[in-house]
């Protein structure tokens, strides 16, 4: 049950959304689609029994994390409306100091007899600005200088001409002629950054995610770097009579940052090119006892170089449809070469799932329908653990 594994990893790390998205996945997954399916009726009571047992562990512990996340987040709520209201207030109380000002200056300016037609028609061109939605009311300073208004909040000083002739009102459309902080903003990054807005989640096991998105927003999987040679020992027989091997990659997560600690090889039957794996239940049942998350695969190409095959790229498919973090090693002994390979996110993920060709096919290589993954670390230090289940 790896959406439970990793939702009780995000419990232990206080991340408590992402483990309330795990659980409600699953809680869905096994409460409203699975038993549509017409295998379902085919399923052994005892695993059906087992999956009840998990929902019944389940279901308190997403009602739990609701109760605490709604209090929070209405905590954050509360906080945010108190932040907004002294904000509101102490701009009410700057406006109104700017009009107090602004109404001593007009007093002391109308006692001065060679200024008082100047003021006057500067107050008339002032007076346009009241009538425009969005925009303050300049507030003169001193003389010409005049405290202007911008429509980022923000306001800069702007001495008038010597006649004392405001700019006129501009248009409705258009804004005021000033630079605000965002447009500088928007200039020092080269534009305003553009949303893809197909970016929609759709993987299983990666809360907050999606299997299309980009590898910048990939959690790292660190690789130890005994594991292709200790997998390259182990397959030794079976590379010599010209057969594949293969074997699983599962770990751990911990800070957001996968970990391959366990390689688990499997009963299996292999050819020149091709190898397929038996009594899956044995790789379940000890992921299971040592809550192991499956983070791909690994497999030899005895005779070939390292590639990954039409064949290969279904089998991964699936891998990186349930995590899209999950990785294949491709390792040929004959070439000593070793590649760790991905679907690219972008195209080749969603065109191999849409294709329902078997067996060896041909596949269009432009697009690159798989990549080096861009996300793996390698190790020099982790240690990795061989379960041999042959």
């Amino acid at each position: 049950m790896e959406m439970i594994r990793m939702a009780n990893v995000y419990m232990d790390e206080g991340n408590y959304e992402n483990a309330f998205i795990l659980y409600s996945k699953f809680i869905t997954l096994f409460v409203e689609k699975l038993p549509q399916h017409p295998c379902y009726r085919e399923a052994l009571p005892m695993d059906k029994a087992n999956i009840k047992r998990k929902l019944n562990d389940v279901f308190p512990r997403a009602e739990k994390l609701k109760l605490h996340l709604k209090d929070r987040y209405a905590k954050e709520h509360d906080k945010f409306l108190v932040e907004k209201r002294q904000r509101d207030e102490q701009l009410a109380r700057d406006r109104q100091r700017r009009e107090e000002e602004e109404e001593e200056r007009r007093k002391r300016l109308e006692k001065e007899p060679g200024r008082r037609e100047q003021h006057t028609k500067i107050q008339a061109e002032l007076d346009k600005w009241t009538s425009i939605e969005g925009y303050d009311r300049p507030v003169r300073l001193d003389g010409d200088l005049f405290d202007w208004p911008t429509d980022g909040g923000q306001t800069v000083q702007v001495q008038l001409p010597s006649d004392g002739v405001v700019p006129l009102v501009p248009s409705r459309q258009l804004k005021p002629d000033v630079e605000t902080p965002s447009d500088r903003l928007y200039t020092t990054i080269g534009g305003i950054p553009s949303i893809d807005r197909s970016k929609k989640p759709s993987s299983i096991l990666s809360p907050g995610s999606n299997a299309a998105q980009s590898w910048s927003t990939l959690r790292n999987v660190t690789v130890p770097a005994i594991l292709m040679s200790k997998f390259l020992s182990l397959a030794l027989k079976n590379t010599e009579r010209n057969v594949e091997t293969c074997g699983i990659l599962t770990g751990k997560l911990a800070q957001n940052r996968f970990t391959i600690t366990h390689l688990l090889v499997p009963k299996q039957m292999g050819t020149s090119d091709s190898c397929t794996t038996d009594n899956e239940e044995e790789i379940f049942s000890f992921q299971d006892q040592h809550d192991l998350i499956t983070l791909g695969w690994i497999h030899t190409h005895p005779s070939q170089t390292s590639f990954m095959s039409s064949v290969d790229l279904h089998t991964h498919c699936a891998y990186q449809l349930m995590l899209p973090e999950a990785v294949a090693i491709v390792c040929s002994p004959k070439f000593n070469e070793t590649g760790i390979y991905s679907l690219t996110n972008d195209y080749g993920l969603n065109f191999i799932a849409k294709c329902q060709l078997s067996g060896f096919h041909p596949h269009p290589k432009e697009p690159p329908l798989y990549i080096d993954s861009e996300h793996v670390q390698i190790d020099t230090m982790a240690t990795l653990s061989v379960v041999d289940l042959r």
